[in-house]
């Protein structure tokens, strides 16, 4: 691996975690949607989806739950290729019941979605200390909790709503925005444990298994959570 390249892809992570502090807070300050023009609305529905994952504002979302489950899909196998590609196959999959909640086609109550993400999350981290290897199944996995997350998402745009004359542009810049957070994460994740840690013969007893043991942890603390405290 050329020593550049880390280097390289940090800046292009830094330009990815900088563009949406180039219009400032939360993008739906004052704002009447239904008065939205085409770019405006692509641009601050950008804006929400990756600030879903990493809030740059004290008002917005802080989407930790979706964070930990993109951190467990790349402990197990931090290459970045077979994580980007987990990646979008979650943001395909929860961008499907996305766009069917926010087109009133399906509702699921969030007592219900809330601690089936919990689970989700602590079936990814059990999964990674059972296994030695990422399966040829995860990405079916991956896929098949997407769609539930995806229920989690609905709840943000149900909050703020989708403009109706530009539903469809809203809605996939809202993924869109979702997408880069998450490639965000990734790449952070790369560059301080990936790239040089994950050769190691150490790397699954000291970096693998006690992130996915505290994740596990977590993600166990609320289902509980959710299920009773809530």
């Amino acid at each position: 691996m050329k020593p550049t390249f880390p280097l390289r892809a940090g800046v292009f992570l830094l330009g990815l975690l900088l563009l949406p502090l180039l219009a400032g807070a939360h993008p739906f300050s004052n704002v009447d949607i239904s008065s939205l023009s085409r770019p405006q609305a692509v641009w601050d529905y950008l804006q929400l989806g990756f600030q879903h994952i990493i809030p740059l504002s004290a008002d917005m979302a802080w989407g930790l739950d979706h964070i930990l489950f993109i951190v467990s899909l790349f402990v197990l196998e931090p290459r970045l290729k077979p994580v980007l590609l987990q990646a979008t196959a979650f943001t395909v999959a929860h961008s499907i019941t996305l766009g069917l909640a926010a087109a009133g086609l399906i509702s699921v109550a969030p007592s219900v979605v809330e601690p089936l993400i919990a689970l989700s999350i602590l079936f990814v981290a059990l999964e990674n200390l059972i296994t030695d290897r990422l399966r040829p199944w995860r990405l079916a996995v991956v896929f098949g909790f997407g769609l539930l997350h995806g229920l989690g998402f609905a709840g943000i745009l149900r909050d703020i709503g989708l403009p109706r004359h530009l539903f469809y542009e809203a809605l996939v810049s809202f993924n869109v925005g979702v997408e880069l957070g998450q490639v965000s994460i990734i790449l952070l994740c790369w560059l301080i444990i990936g790239w040089w840690s994950a050769p190691r013969p150490w790397y699954r007893q000291r970096v693998m298994m006690p992130a996915s043991i505290v994740i596990a942890l977590v993600a166990g603390w609320w289902t509980l959570e959710r299920v009773f405290f809530v």
